[in-house]
């Protein structure tokens, strides 16, 4: 955390860069030890970053804006994730020109990669679009940038098309499924992985944690010695 005097020597810092002073003879970073990024108080592009007490004035990458929770490249976090308050974030800057690439409106993002449905989506780093898959049963929500449940974009997806599974309106009572309701749950043949479960009557692929194996007697995910013909899958 920036203690007041880091504030203050941090304030200082901008007065010399504004005054174009050489930052070699701006004040000292508050903490002389470590890695330490602190938002610059005016531009929500640049930022502090404090290397074993060495100030130097970053710039966040094309596309992207600093938060001080930025993992995405250098400090620095997606634009869309990134509240400025009262920093300024002028974006349209950021925006690529001629050099862009299909599929990256900035050198930094992540995009749908089809206005349809999609598995999938695009991810752009240094202005290099990259198709991701999301894990498998989930599809491309543009409202997160991130992958979702396929019954969550209905009308925009249908689950069904999806998972390749339609939930039946009733289960019989003695069934296996039925002693999960209002939640049945259905084996996927051949995966010893995953099980679909319904919500609301909409399919969800589900995958079982990782060091675990599907029984499709109890269906419930299980140590492998406890599933012998999927206990090496």
């Amino acid at each position: 955390m920036t203690t007041s005097a880091g504030i203050t020597c941090l304030l200082a810092c901008v007065a010399f860069v504004n005054a174009g002073i050489l930052l070699e003879h701006a004040p000292e970073c508050p903490e002389h030890y470590g890695v330490q990024a602190y938002a610059h108080p005016e531009l929500c592009d640049q930022f502090f970053l404090c290397t074993n007490g060495t100030l130097t004035v970053e710039t966040c990458e094309n596309g992207l804006l600093f938060d001080g929770k930025g993992a995405v490249h250098n400090h620095c976090n997606y634009h869309w994730a990134v509240d400025c308050g009262h920093r300024k974030a002028d974006c349209e800057y950021h925006v690529l020109g001629s050099y862009s690439s299909p599929g990256c409106e900035f050198q930094f993002g992540i995009y749908p990669d089809s206005e349809e449905c999609s598995t999938s989506y695009v991810k752009c780093a240094f202005g290099i679009p990259e198709q991701e898959p999301c894990t498998p049963g989930l599809v491309y929500d543009h409202r997160t940038h991130g992958c979702n449940w396929p019954d969550l974009l209905q009308p925009f997806c249908n689950p069904e098309a999806v998972i390749g599974f339609k939930c039946p309106t009733k289960v019989p009572a003695n069934t296996q499924s039925a002693k999960f309701w209002p939640f049945p749950r259905f084996p996927v043949p051949g995966d010893c992985h995953r099980l679909i479960t319904c919500v609301e009557g909409q399919p969800r692929l589900i995958t079982c944690e990782e060091g675990k194996v599907f029984d499709d007697q109890n269906l419930t995910c299980e140590d492998p010695e406890l599933v012998p013909h999927c206990g090496h899958a």
